[in-house]
Parts: C-alpha cells; sequence; structure tokens
C-alpha cells in the first residue's frame, strides 16, 4: 500500500487553491510513486507560490533569474531517503509550483488548471525521485511517459 502526507502551503493569492486541486495534487503524487512500484509512507512538502517568489528561488537555487513553473527539491540522493520518525513516512523532498505560471500554461496548451497542477506535481515528484531531463533526452523521454501514464491513471490523460 502507497500513502501520501502532502503537507500543502498556499503563499500566493492570484489564484484560488481549492481542496480538489489540493487533493489532484496529492492524487498525482501517489499515482507517480504506484507506477514505480513504491509502497510505504512517503512524505512531500508543497508550496504555492507567486511569480516573484518562484523567480527568487530559481536565481538563487538554479542561478536563473526569471520566473519558472515548477521546483523540486529532494532530500534524498542515490535512492537513500531520510525518514520522518513521528510518521514513519520516507521524506522524499519539496515542491514548489508557481500558481500563476500553471495558469498560464494550462491556457497555453489548451487543458485544464487541474490537469497542470496534476502534471507539474508529477513532473517535480519523478525529479524528488532522482530522474533528471535536462542532462538527458532519453531519461526526458522516460519522464514524459511516465508521467502521462501517471495522469492518465487519475483521470487526466492529454486530450487533442
Amino acid at each position: 500500500m502507497t500513502e501520501v502526507l502532502l503537507g500543502y502551503i498556499n503563499e500566493q493569492s492570484a489564484v484560488d487553491i481549492s481542496d480538489e486541486l489540493v487533493e489532484t495534487m496529492r492524487a498525482s503524487a501517489h499515482s507517480v510513486l504506484c507506477g514505480e512500484n513504491l509502497s510505504g509512507k512517503f512524505e512531500i512538502s508543497l508550496s504555492i507560490v507567486d511569480k516573484p517568489s518562484i523567480r527568487a528561488l530559481n536565481a538563487a537555487h538554479r542561478g536563473i533569474d526569471k520566473p519558472t513553473d515548477v521546483l523540486s527539491f529532494p532530500l534524498g540522493e542515490g535512492g537513500a531517503y531520510p525518514q520522518n520518525y513521528d510518521t514513519g513516512a520516507v521524506l522524499l523532498g519539496d515542491i514548489v509550483i508557481c500558481a500563476e505560471r500553471a495558469v498560464e500554461q494550462a491556457e497555453e496548451y489548451g487543458h485544464s488548471v487541474r490537469r497542470e497542477f496534476g502534471f507539474l506535481c508529477a513532473h517535480s515528484v519523478l525529479h524528488l525521485l532522482g530522474y533528471d531531463h535536462v542532462e538527458s533526452a532519453q531519461e526526458a523521454a522516460v519522464m514524459e511517459q511516465k508521467q502521462e501514464a501517471a495522469l492518465a491513471a487519475i483521470g487526466l490523460q492529454r486530450t487533442l
């Protein structure tokens, strides 16, 4: 059995973040972990921020002084992750999503805001697990397939 403990904070006011949207992101993370055949309890910290906040984080951590859609901060390395001894959960890391960019991208790609937030969460969880699309086109293709499979499993398949 796989369980996702999603610690969530909304640090922006431009986009309404409903309980349904938060549940979509939790379900997306759960779907990725199940797709990786991982079982147990996993903890993820999720922050929803505005453009200035994600721009500052992107500049500080990646040296890119512009807003991005999502940032991932894994706590593990080489498959080894710390554990929350209070809950017994594996601590995967932190996800930061820019709400404004998510809404813009949903519009740009012609799909729902719900799918975009689900996609960004799935993408980021794969990064927390060690996947990296920047260094390898082959790994980018693997990530794309895994993201789409995770989203399809929760009813957010791509529509054309």
